[in-house]
C-alpha cells in the first residue's frame, strides 16, 4: 500500500496519432479552455485550418477551414470563438450560426473562456469581459498594473463571484523566468502586483466554519526561493479567521530552471494541483498548505492545463494529453505512511469521505471514550469518513451517556454534528425522530426533510404516521413502500395521484378491495377513483367489478355517475352495462333515467326492456321512442294528457304511413274530443308526406266534419292539390262558411275554376260574390254574364262592373250585345259604370260586333269632356273616315289619334289620307312602304327633304331589313330629288341633310350630278362654300379629270384644305395651281420642293415671287440639300435667322466659316442671341480675321467669350484665345495661354491676378521646364501653402536635382502666413537628407509645428541620434527617447535630460535597462540617478542586480532612502553595509526602524561578531523575535545585565525571569538580584522569591518587593469586599418566586444548542434522565433548528 501512489495518472490520447502535426502543438496555436475540447490552429503551406478535438469521444474529431491569429472552444459547448487581428467572432457550431461579433480599438494579447457565456480578453493595457449574451459590447474590469508592462501573458483567473482576477505574465530579464501577477479586487477597484508564476481560487470549509472559506492560492520561485502561498480572500463573518499558509515549494536538482505554469483546484478535496514546465506536478492541501506528492508527470514541457473533475488534464510539447487526479483509495495511506502528517489525513478523509484511516478512527474513537471526552467522540463519531462509526452501537452508546453539567449530552452532539455536516443514516433518522415527536416538534421533522437531512424508511414512516399522516407520506414517498404510500393517499383523499404513483413505481395493489375501502368511506371520492382506474390503458378494473362493488354498498348516485363516464364511447360491448344503468335509474330515479334516455348517450341497450320499464314508470314518451311494435305504439300514444304535443307531433315523423295514418285513427278512435287537436297538427306537419286524401279518407270515414274542416283549412294556403282546395270549398259551404268560401277563391291559386265554377252554380248560394269572383279571375265573364242575365239577376251585373270589376266593362258590353240586350241598357251601363276601364278595348268589343255607330255620341261626348284617351280618337277618325265626314280636317288636326292605327285602317280606303295620317306620326317605315308601293316619288321625295334625318334617307337610298332596296324605286326617287323636291328647298339644312344622304349611300356620280344642278345652275346655294368644296372633293375622288375645271369655274372654296387634299391625292399641280391662284407662294413654293422635288422651279418661283417666306423656304430645303452656300444666300435674301442653329451646325461641320460668317452678321442684326455672337467670334477666331474678332470684343456683344476662348484653347488657336481670355478678364485661362505661346513673365503676372492653385501648378512647371526659378519660386510660394500640392512639388524639385533652390523656396515659405505643418516637416527631412547640420536648430525653432513621427523617420535614416532624442521627448515617447540615448551614448547621451527623460519612461524594464547603462558607463551619477527613479523602480530588483554585480557602495544613499519602504531586500542589503562599514549605531537605527528583514539570520551572524556593540545588537534582534532565552544567553555572556532584565521583562514568562534571578544569586550579584526584582516584578511569582532570599540571605534585598507586595494585596481585598457587598444587595432586592428557575431538567430551551440546536443540556448528572424523556422544552417553544 506504501508503495502505490496517492495520485491517478492517465494518458489521455497522443494528438499526433489523430494526425495532428507536432510544429503545431504549441502555446501559440494550441488552447485548452476545459476538458471537453482542444483546439489547435493547424498550418500546411498556404492552407489554414482549425481542427477540434472532442476529449470525450476523439472519433468526432474534425477540422474546419478557418484562417484565425487565434482560436478557443467553449468549455461546455460547440461554441468557438476566433480572433483575427482586432476583430473577434464567436460562431455556434452546431446550429451553423454567427453568435456575436465585435472590433476590439486593441490588440489582444491574450484571451480564454471564463464562463461558458463570457470570456476575458487582455489587451496592453487593460482586461475586460465579454458577455456573448446579449448585445454588449466588452466591458472594462480593471487597467493592466505596470509590473504587467513588457511580459508574456500566460494566464488568468477568476473566482467563482468574479470579484476577484489575477492576471499573470512572465519575463525572461537576465535569463531568469520571472514571474509577475496583478491581483485586483472588483469590490474595493484596487490592484496589488506579486510576484507569481501560478495562481488559483478556491474554497475551503473550516472546521466550526457555518460557511466556506475563500482562499487565493499562488506559486511562485524566484532569486531568493519558491514558495506556495495560501491566503482569504472575502472573510465571512463569523468563520473563523484564515492564517496565511506560506510554504516552500521544493524542486528537484535537475530541475534548477524550473517554475510553475499552472495551478488548478480540487474543490472536493480541497487541494490544489501544481504542474510546472519540466512536467512537475506538485499536490498541495489548502488548508494547511502541505505537500502531498511531488513527482514528474511528463519528460517534456507542459505548456497548457485546465480543470479535469477534481483533478488537473495537462498537454506537453509532444502533444500528450494527460490527466492527473487524487487517488481516494490510496492517498490517506500515502499521507499517513510517507509524511507522517496524521491531522492532515483525519481533516482529509473526514471532508472528502476518503478510506484509509477507518483504524485510526475507530482507535480514537475508543481513547476518547475511555478519556469520558464524550462530546469529542460524538463529533468524531458524526465527522467519521463514509460514516463507518455512524452505527446503531454508536447509537446505543451515546444514548446511555451522561452529560456534564451545562454541555450537550453525547447523543445531542452527535446528531448536531451530522446535521450541520450532512444527513442522518436510517438508524438515526428512527432514533431521532422518537424523541422529537413525543415532544410534539413535529415542524422540525418536516424542516429536516425538506432539507434532505433523513434517511426515510418504513419504520420512521410507521413512526410519524399516528402524528402526521401527510407528513408520513412524504415519508413512505421517499423511502418507496408503495403499500403505505397507496393508503395515505386514500386516507387523505388524494385519490388521483393514486394511479399515477403506482404506474410510476410499478405496484399492483388490490383495485376492488382498495375501491371497497373507499367507497364504506366516500362514495363520491370512490366514484372518482374508479372512474381513474378504469380509464388506464389497460384498465387496472372493469367496470362490472365497480358496479358490483357500488351496488353492494347501494350507491345509486355513485354508480349512475361512473357509468355515465365509463360508457360515454356508447360501445356495441356495453350493452348489458347500459340496460343495467337505465334500469337502475328507471326503478330508483326515473328522473335520471328521462334525462339519460334524453340526451341519447346509448344506443346498445334492450330497447324492448326499458321501454317497458318506461311505461310502468310513466315515462310514455320514452317508451314511444323505444317501442317497435304497432300494437304497443297504439297504446302507449293516446295518453296525449300526460305527452307532450309538440314531441308527440314530432314522434310521426318516425314512423311510416301507415303507422302514423293507424295511430291517427286509433287515436280519434280512442278519445276524439281529446286526441283531435293533435290528430290535426300531426296531419297538418305530415300532410304531403301521409297523403292528403289519405287524412281526408279518415276524417270522412269517422265523419269528422269539424277535423277535416280544421285540417283542410290549415293545409289549403300551403297546398298546390286542387282537389284539396275544392274539398276545402265544399267542406265551407257544408258548414256555411259563405266567407271562407269568397277568401279561398279569391286569394288560393290552385283550384280547378272550371270545376268550382260549375259546382258554385250549381250549389245556388245566396249570395253570387264567390261566383264573381271566380269568373272575373279566370276570364268567364261571358258565361257569367250569359248565367246572370239568363237567371234574371242583372243586378249581380251591375255590381259587377260597378264594384267588383269596372275594367271589365267591355267584355260585359260584349256579352250584352252577344245576348242582344237592348242598347238602351248597354248605354246606361256604360254610362253609369265607372271609368276604370279601356276605351280601346271598349270601341273594340264594339267594333267587332259592327256597332261601332252605337258609342258615336257617347265618342264625343268624352272627347269634348276633354279625355285624352287614344282610343277615343281613333274610334272618332274610324267613324269620320267611314262618314266622310271631313276626314282631311280631323286627320290635320287632331292630335291624340294613333297615325299607325289610323293610317293602317285608312289605307285601302283613301291611300292619300293614310300618307297624311303617317306624315303627322312621322311614321317613316310606314310612309316609306305606302309611297313605294303605291308610286307617290314625288310626295316621298318632298317628306325626305323636309324630315331631315339621315336614318331615313338610309332606308329610301340603301335600304334596310324592312324595306328591301329596290333600284328602280331609288332611281325615281333621286330623279324626284334632282328635278323637284332639292330645287324647292330653301333651308340650307334640308340640302345639307340630302347631301350627306348621297355621300352616305356612296351615290358619288349622282352626288356630282345633285352638286352641278344646285352649284353650277343658278340657285340659292351657288355659292355655298361648303357645296363647292364637296364637289370638288367628290371630283377629287371619282372624277379628277374634272378637277381642274371646278378650279377654274369656283371661286368660293377653301383652297389651302383642298390644296391639301389633292396633294394628298397625288394631284400635285392641281394643288400648285390652287396655291398660285390664290397666291400663297410660301405653301406652292412648298409643292414644288417636296413633292415635286425641283429646286430649280423653286429657285426661278422666288425669284418671280421674291417674298421673304420665300426664300426662307427655300433656304431651308437648300441646307437640307447641303448646298451650305446657295443656302446662306437665300437666308440673306430672306433675311431670315430663325434657323441659325442647323446653319451655324452644318456650316460648322463643314467647315464654311467664311459664308457663315456671312450669315452671323445678318443674324446678329435680326436675333439677340449669345450662340450667335459665340459663334461668330469663333469663325473670327477660325479665319484669323483677328481684327475683326477684337473690335467686336470691344463693342457691345453678349457673347459667350470664355466658351469661346475654351474652343480656341482647345483648337490651338491660342492669340485668338488670349484676346478672348484677356477680354473677360479669365486670367486663370489667359496665364495658361501665355505660358503655350512663352510669355512666362506675364504668365506669372496673370497668376497673381488669378490667384487659383492650378494656374499656378501649370505656370510653375512650365517655369522648371524652362529653368526660371525665379519666375517658378513665385509660383511656388503659392503652391506651398496648400498642403496636398507640397509633395507632388517636392518630388518634381528633387526629380530634377534643384535641391538648393527647394530648400531655398521652402524657408522662404515659413514665414507666411498661411504656413502649414507639412511645410516646417517637409523642411525638416529636407535637412535631414541634404543639410543635417541645421536641422536641429530648424526642430529647436519649430519642434511644435513639424509632423514628428515622419521626422522621426527621417532622422534614424540619417543616423541623427541627438535629434531623434530630441523628437521623441518633445513627441512623449520617452520609453524611445531613453533607448536611442542608451544606445548610442557617444553621440546622445547628456545626464540632466537623461534623468528627466527616465522618469517619465512606462516601460519598467527601462529603469533596470538604464542602472545597468549606468553602472557599465556613468557609476558615479548612479545615486543620482536612483534618487529621480525611486517611486517608479521594484527595490528587490534593483538590490538584486547590485548585489549580483558588487557594488552596493556605489548605491548607498539611494538605499538610505529606498529604506522608507521598509522593503527586505533594501533593508538586508543596507544592513549588510553598515554591518561592513562596522556602523553599529546605523545599522541599531536601521534595525528598529525598519523591521522587514531576516531578524534570525541577522542576530546569528552578529552574536559571533567581534564588536560588543554588534552582539547587543544580535541580543536585540532575539528580543524582537521573541528568542528569549538566546538573547539572556548573549547578555549574560557579556555581562550585560541590564539588557537581560530588560529581556526578562518583556518576555513577560514567569520561567525566563526566576531563572535570571537564580543565575544573579548562584553568581552571588545582590544587587543585580535586588534590581531584576524591581524590574520583573509583575512576572515573578512572590513563592520563589521568598524561597530563593530565605535560603540564600537576601531578606533585605528581597524587602522592597515583599512591602510593595503586601499593599498591592491589601488594596486588591479591600475592592473585592466591596463589590460583594453590592452585589448581595442587589440579589436581594431582585428575589421573587417569579424568578424561580425552571429546574435543571429543562433540556430543550428557545436558544437550542449553542444557540442553533433545539435540543438542550441534561442538566446537572443527578438529575440526569433517559435520552427519550429528555426531549422538551419547558417553555414549549418551537424554534427553527436550521442549526442541525
Amino acid at each position: 500500500m506504501g508503495d502505490q501512489l496517492p495520485i491517478t495518472f492517465q494518458e489521455y490520447i497522443k494528438l499526433p496519432e489523430l494526425g495532428i502535426d507536432v510544429s503545431n502543438i504549441s502555446f501559440n496555436t494550441l488552447t485548452l479552455q476545459s476538458d471537453k475540447f482542444i483546439c489547435i490552429r493547424e498550418k500546411t503551406g498556404a492552407k489554414e485550418q482549425v481542427c477540434i478535438v472532442d476529449l470525450e469521444d476523439t472519433s468526432k474529431t474534425f477540422r474546419r477551414p478557418i484562417t484565425a491569429d487565434s482560436a478557443i472552444m467553449n468549455p461546455e459547448n460547440k461554441i468557438i470563438a476566433l480572433k483575427a487581428g482586432r476583430n473577434l467572432q464567436v460562431f455556434n457550431l452546431e446550429m451553423k450560426a454567427k453568435v456575436k461579433s465585435c472590433t476590439m480599438t486593441d490588440d489582444v494579447q491574450f484571451w480564454r473562456w471564463i464562463t461558458p457565456f463570457d470570456i476575458a480578453l487582455v489587451t496592453e493595457t487593460s482586461v475586460l469581459h465579454w458577455s456573448i449574451e446579449g448585445t454588449s459590447s466588452p466591458v472594462k474590469q480593471f487597467d493592466r498594473h505596470a509590473n504587467l508592462n513588457g511580459t508574456q501573458i500566460i494566464g488568468y483567473t477568476t473566482n467563482a463571484k468574479m470579484n476577484w482576477m489575477a492576471l499573470i505574465g512572465i519575463s525572461a530579464p537576465q535569463g531568469r523566468i520571472v514571474g509577475s501577477m496583478q491581483l485586483y479586487n472588483k469590490d474595493r477597484g484596487a490592484s496589488q502586483p506579486i510576484e507569481a508564476h501560478a495562481a488559483e481560487f478556491s474554497e475551503i470549509r473550516l472546521e466550526g466554519a457555518a460557511q466556506p472559506t475563500q482562499v487565493f492560492a499562488f506559486a511562485s520561485r524566484g532569486a531568493n526561493g519558491s514558495k506556495m502561498h495560501v491566503v482569504e480572500i472575502d472573510h465571512v463573518e463569523g468563520n473563523p479567521v484564515f492564517q496565511k499558509r506560506s510554504v516552500e515549494m521544493m524542486f528537484p536538482a535537475e530541475a534548477v530552471n524550473d517554475f510553475p505554469v499552472s495551478m488548478q483546484a480540487g474543490p472536493k478535496y480541497e487541494v490544489v494541483y501544481m504542474v510546472t514546465k519540466f512536467g512537475f506536478i506538485h499536490v498541495y492541501d489548502l488548508e494547511t498548505g502541505a505537500c502531498i506528492f511531488t513527482n514528474r508527470i511528463s519528460g517534456d514541457t507542459v505548456f497548457v492545463t485546465a480543470r479535469h473533475e477534481n483533478g488537473i488534464i495537462a498537454v506537453n510539447r509532444k502533444g500528450q494529453v494527460l490527466s492527473v487526479c487524487v487517488n481516494e483509495d490510496t492517498v490517506i495511506p500515502y499521507i499517513l505512511q510517507n509524511t507522517g502528517n496524521v491531522e492532515l489525513a483525519f481533516r482529509m478523509a473526514s471532508r472528502a469521505n476518503l478510506p484509509g484511516a477507518d483504524q485510526l478512527y475507530v482507535q480514537r474513537f475508543q481513547q476518547l471514550m475511555g478519556q469520558n471526552q464524550f462530546n469529542e467522540a460524538a463529533k468524531m463519531a458524526a465527522n467519521s469518513p463514509r460514516g463507518m462509526l455512524r452505527t446503531e452501537n454508536t447509537i446505543n452508546q451515546l444514548k446511555h451517556l451522561q452529560s456534564a453539567p451545562g454541555q450537550l449530552s453525547p447523543i445531542l452532539q452527535y446528531f448536531a454534528t451530522i446535521l450541520e455536516k450532512g444527513e442522518l443514516n436510517r438508524h438515526e433518522s428512527i432514533e431521532l425522530a422518537r424523541p422529537v415527536l413525543a415532544s410534539n416538534r413535529k415542524a422540525l421533522l418536516e424542516k429536516w426533510l425538506k432539507e434532505d437531512k433523513l434517511e426515510c424508511s418504513e419504520e420512521l414512516g410507521d413512526i410519524v404516521h399516528p402524528h402526521d399522516a401527510t407528513l408520513a407520506l412524504s415519508v413512505y414517498l421517499r423511502a418507496n413502500v408503495p403499500a403505505k404510500v397507496v393508503l395515505c393517499f386514500a386516507q387523505s383523499g388524494q385519490f388521483d395521484k393514486i394511479v399515477l404513483y403506482c404506474k410510476k413505481v410499478g405496484f399492483t395493489p388490490e383495485w376492488v378491495q382498495l375501491l371497497v375501502q373507499i367507497a364504506r368511506v366516500d362514495g363520491d371520492k370512490a366514484c372518482d377513483f374508479a372512474l381513474s382506474l378504469v380509464k388506464e390503458d389497460p384498465p387496472l378494473i372493469t367496470a362490472d367489478q365497480v358496479v358490483g362493488v357500488f351496488s353492494s354498498q347501494n350507491l345509486v348516485q355513485q354508480t349512475t355517475r361512473f357509468l355515465l363516464d365509463a360508457l360515454k364511447d356508447n360501445r356495441e360491448s356495453d350493452a348489458q352495462l347500459q340496460t343495467k344503468l337505465l334500469e337502475l335509474n328507471l326503478l330508483n330515479a326515473p328522473q335520471v333515467a328521462d334525462a339519460i334516455l334524453g340526451n341519447g348517450m346509448f344506443s346498445h341497450f334492450d330497447r324492448a326492456y326499458i321501454a317497458q320499464l318506461a311505461e310502468k314508470a310513466g315515462l310514455y314518451q320514452r317508451a314511444l321512442e323505444l317501442y317497435d311494435n304497432l300494437d304497443d305504439i297504439k297504446r302507449v300514444a293516446v295518453h296525449t294528457e300526460v305527452l307532450d304535443g309538440e314531441w308527440l307531433i314530432g314522434y310521426f315523423g318516425n314512423l311510416s304511413v301507415g303507422d302514423s295514418l293507424a295511430v291517427l285513427r286509433q287515436m280519434l278512435e280512442h278519445n276524439r274530443a281529446q286526441n283531435m287537436q293533435v290528430v290535426v297538427q300531426a296531419a297538418t306537419k305530415y300532410s304531403d308526406l301521409l297523403g292528403a286524401q289519405n287524412i281526408i279518407e279518415i276524417f270522412e270515414d269517422l265523419q269528422c266534419n269539424e277535423g277535416l274542416y280544421y285540417y283542410l283549412g290549415a293545409v289549403v294556403n300551403v297546398t298546390e292539390d286542387p282537389a284539396v282546395v275544392f274539398k276545402y270549398i265544399q267542406a265551407a259551404v257544408a258548414t256555411g262558411q259563405i266567407k271562407e268560401v269568397e277568401r279561398v277563391v279569391r286569394d288560393n291559386n290552385h283550384y280547378d275554376a272550371e270545376k268550382v265554377k260549375n259546382y258554385l252554380k250549381e250549389a245556388a248560394l245566396p249570395d253570387q260574390l264567390p261566383l264573381i269572383i271566380v269568373c272575373d279571375r279566370y276570364d268567364y265573364v261571358h258565361d257569367l254574364v250569359l248565367y246572370l242575365y239568363s237567371n234574371g239577376m242583372a243586378k249581380y251585373i251591375e255590381v259587377y262592373v260597378q264594384q267588383v270589376n269596372p275594367g271589365r266593362l267591355p267584355q260585359v258590353v260584349g256579352a250584352l250585345l252577344d245576348v242582344d240586350c237592348d242598347e238602351s241598357i248597354v248605354k246606361s251601363l256604360i254610362s253609369a259604370t265607372p271609368a276604370q276601364f279601356s276605351i280601346a278595348d271598349l270601341v273594340s268589343e264594339v267594333e267587332k260586333r259592327n256597332r261601332l255607330k252605337t258609342l258615336h255620341r257617347w265618342l264625343e261626348a268624352k272627347a269634348s269632356e276633354g279625355a285624352q284617351d287614344t282610343g277615343l280618337y281613333n274610334a272618332l277618325a274610324k267613324i269620320y273616315i267611314d262618314s266622310n265626314y271631313n276626314p282631311e280636317k280631323f286627320l290635320s288636326s287632331n292630335k291624340l289619334y294613333d297615325p299607325r292605327v289610323v293610317g293602317a285602317y285608312s289605307e285601302k280606303r283613301d291611300p292619300n289620307l293614310a300618307f297624311l295620317a303617317y306624315s303627322q306620326g312621322e311614321c317613316d317605315d310606314e310612309l316609306l312602304r305606302l309611297t313605294s308601293e303605291n308610286g307617290m316619288f314625288k310626295q316621298q321625295a318632298r317628306y325626305l327633304i323636309k324630315r331631315r334625318d339621315l336614318s331615313l334617307w338610309s332606308k329610301a337610298l340603301s335600304g334596310d331589313d324592312q324595306h328591301a332596296l329596290n333600284p328602280s324605286h331609288r332611281r325615281q326617287l333621286v330623279d324626284q330629288v334632282v328635278s323637284y323636291a332639292l330645287p324647292e328647298a330653301e333651308d340650307p339644312e334640308e340640302v345639307s341633310v340630302c347631301v350627306k344622304a348621297f355621300m352616305a349611300a356612296n351615290l358619288p356620280q349622282e352626288l356630282i350630278e345633285l352638286l352641278e344642278r344646285i352649284i353650277l345652275e343658278p340657285t340659292p346655294f351657288s355659292n355655298n362654300n361648303n357645296l363647292q368644296n364637296l364637289l370638288i372633293l367628290t371630283a377629287v375622288k371619282v372624277e379628277p379629270t374634272r378637277v381642274a375645271d371646278y378650279i377654274g369655274r369656283l371661286n368660293n372654296f377653301d383652297a389651302p384644305d383642298v390644296a391639301e387634299i389633292c396633294i394628298n391625292n397625288g394631284l400635285h399641280e392641281e394643288a400648285f395651281n390652287i396655291y398660285k391662284r390664290f397666291e400663297v407662294n410660301a405653301d406652292a413654293i412648298g409643292v414644288l420642293i417636296d413633292h415635286v422635288g425641283s429646286l430649280d422651279r423653286a429657285y426661278e418661283y422666288a425669284e418671280r415671287c421674291d417674298q421673304p417666306d420665300v426664300w426662307s423656304r427655300l433656304g431651308r430645303a437648300q441646307l437640307d440639300g447641303l448646298r451650305i452656300k446657295d443656302a446662306i444666300d437665300s437666308y440673306v435674301r430672306a433675311d431670315d435667322a430663325s434657323n441659325f442653329g442647323d446653319v451655324i451646325a452644318v456650316a460648322t461641320r463643314a467647315g464654311k466659316f467664311d459664308d457663315l460668317v456671312r450669315f452671323l452678321l445678318m443674324a446678329r442684326k435680326k436675333v439677340r442671341e449669345p450662340v450667335i455672337e459665340s459663334e461668330l467670334l469663333f469663325a473670327y477666331a477660325k479665319t484669323e480675321r483677328l481684327t475683326d474678332l477684337e473690335d467686336m470684343l470691344h463693342g457691345p456683344n453678349i457673347a459667350q467669350v470664355q466658351k469661346v476662348g475654351d474652343r480656341c484653347y482647345d483648337e490651338g488657336l491660342f492669340e485668338a484665345a488670349r484676346l478672348l481670355f484677356q477680354s473677360v478678364s479669365n486670367w486663370a485661362r489667359l496665364a495658361s495661354t501665355l505660358v503655350r505661346l512663352g510669355d512666362y513673365q506675364a504668365a506669372v503676372d496673370c497668376g497673381r491676378k488669378a490667384n487659383s492653385t492650378a494656374v499656378w501648378r501649370d505656370v510653375h512647371g512650365a517655369c522648371i521646364a524652362e529653368r526660371e526659378f525665379r519666375l517658378a519660386q513665385i509660383c511656388a510660394l503659392h503652391l506651398i501653402v496648400h498642403a496636398e500640392e507640397l509633395e507632388p512639388m517636392i518630388r518634381l524639385y528633387e526629380a530634377g536635382g534643384h535641391v538648393d533652390e527647394l530648400c531655398t523656396l521652402l524657408e522662404n515659405g515659413l514665414g507666411l502666413e498661411r504656413a502649414h505643418m507639412g511645410m516646417f516637416t517637409e523642411l525638416a527631412v529636407l535637412y535631414c537628407k541634404y543639410r543635417p547640420t541645421q536641422i536641429m536648430d530648424h526642430l529647436k525653432l519649430y519642434w511644435s509645428r513639424v509632423n514628428i513621427p515622419k521626422v522621426i523617420r527621417a532622422c534614424e535614416a540619417a543616423h541623427l541620434w541627438p535629434e531623434l532624442v530630441f523628437l521623441y521627448v518633445h513627441y512623449d515617447e520617452f520609453d524611445n527617447a531613453a533607448q536611442t540615448i542608451i544606445a548610442h551614448s557617444a553621440d546622445a547621451w547628456e545626464h540632466a535630460s537623461f534623468k528627466d527623460i527616465i522618469v517619465k519612461a512606462s516601460n519598467v524594464e527601462l529603469y533596470y535597462k538604464a542602472l545597468r547603462f549606468y553602472l557599465n558607463e556613468q557609476p558615479l551619477l548612479l545615486s543620482d540617478l536612483l534618487a529621480v527613479m525611486m517611486p517608479r523602480i521594484d527595490h528587490t530588483r534593483v538590490v538584486s542586480m547590485f548585489v549580483k554585480s558588487d557594488n552596493i557602495p556605489l548605491i548607498k544613499p539611494y538605499l538610505v532612502s529606498a529604506q522608507a519602504t521598509n522593503n527586505k531586500a533594501v533593508n538586508e542589503a543596507f544592513n549588510d553595509l553598515l554591518i561592513e562599514e562596522e556602523d553599529f549605531v546605523g545599522l541599531r537605527n536601521s534595525i528598529d526602524n525598519h523591521d522587514n528583514f531576516d531578524a534570525i539570520g541577522l542576530a546569528q551572524r552578529l552574536e559571533k561578531h567581534e564588536l560588543l556593540e554588534f552582539r547587543r545588537i544580535a541580543a536585540h534582534l532575539y528580543n524582537q523575535a521573541k528568542r528569549w532565552r538566546q538573547s539572556l544567553t548573549l547578555s549574560k555572556k557579556d555581562k550585560l545585565y541590564k539588557d537581560a532584565m530588560t529581556t526578562a521583562r518583556v518576555s513577560g514568562s514567569v520561567e525566563i525571569a526566576e531563572d535570571l534571578l537564580r543565575y544573579f544569586v548562584e553568581s552571588g550579584n545582590a544587587a543585580c538580584f535586588s534590581a531584576c526584582l524591581f524590574t520583573c516584578y509583575d512576572i515573578v511569582r512572590s513563592d520563589v522569591v521568598m524561597e530563593l532570599a530565605w535560603r540564600h540571605g537576601l531578606a533585605n534585598e528581597a524587602m522592597p518587593y515583599f512591602i510593595n507586595l503586601v499593599r498591592e494585596y491589601q488594596v486588591k481585598v479591600d475592592h473585592l469586599v466591596e463589590e460583594v457587598g453590592e452585589l448581595k444587595v442587589k440579589v436581594e432586592k431582585n428575589a421573587g418566586p417569579a424568578n424561580a428557575v425552571a429546574g435543571p431538567n429543562q433540556l430543550m430551551g428557545p436558544a437550542g444548542i449553542n444557540g442553533r440546536l433545539l435540543l438542550g443540556h441534561a442538566g446537572s448528572a443527578n438529575n440526569a434522565q433517559p435520552f427519550a424523556s429528555n426531549l422538551g422544552s419547558a417553555h414549549g417553544s418551537t424554534p427553527s433548528m436550521g442549526g442541525l
